[in-house]
């Protein structure tokens, strides 16, 4: 074999080998979250100094492909009763029928309706937000961190994202009677996900 022959043959098994990786990164779409290693936090102020909580328990559906953003989907379900603050006695609060009612409506919803992507690793989606019996159309921006084989587990991939929304708490009626006013909580809402996603290769 000449140079020239095996100057194009590693140059072929490089493109290959490449394409394979490319192929690997993104061939599986459906994902699990790890919640050891993932964050549905949120966050609003009283008076003036911001206070952060998050949701402990929640479900997700993650079929998601960059390359293939029409079969792409993403469907969250927060557990209500998981809400932690750190402080008891106001969590106990947030689940009464002033706040959040988790009694009777025991779950926080998002289900997309599509996925656009805005840039490099950058993606929103456009889906329904219901809080307690009230549904809108909302977008949740998000970043794809990075895809790569696990090490820790074999023939698995690993995945990263991040997003981050804000919304008016008054616009799902979290929050009513004296609680409505902004006076001292808030209306605006911070959300904040970091998902570890993980998927057989």
């Amino acid at each position: 074999m000449n140079i020239l022959n095996k100057i194009t043959t590693s140059i072929a098994v490089t493109i290959f080998t490449l394409s394979t990786v490319a192929l690997t990164s993104f061939a599986v779409t459906s994902w699990t979250i790890d919640k050891a290693h993932s964050a549905i936090n949120f966050k609003v102020t009283h008076f003036f100094t911001p206070v952060n909580g998050q949701f402990n328990d929640y479900e997700a559906t993650v079929n998601f492909d960059p390359e293939n953003l029409e079969e792409s989907m993403i469907d969250v379900k927060i557990m209500v009763n998981s809400v932690d603050t750190k402080n008891e006695r106001r969590d106990g609060h947030l689940r009464t029928d002033d706040f959040f009612n988790a009694e009777k409506w025991p779950h926080i919803t998002f289900t997309s309706s599509e996925i656009e992507s805005t840039g490099e690793n950058e993606f929103v989606a456009k889906g329904t937000l219901t809080i307690k019996d009230i549904s809108q159309e909302v977008e949740l921006p998000f970043t794809l961190l990075g895809v790569r084989e696990n090490p820790m587990q074999e023939n698995t991939l690993v995945a990263g994202i991040t997003a981050s929304t804000a919304l008016s708490r008054t616009d799902y009626e979290v929050g009513t009677g004296d609680w409505a006013s902004n006076a001292v909580i808030g209306d605006e809402v911070t959300i904040d996900l970091n998902l570890e996603l993980n998927a057989d290769m």
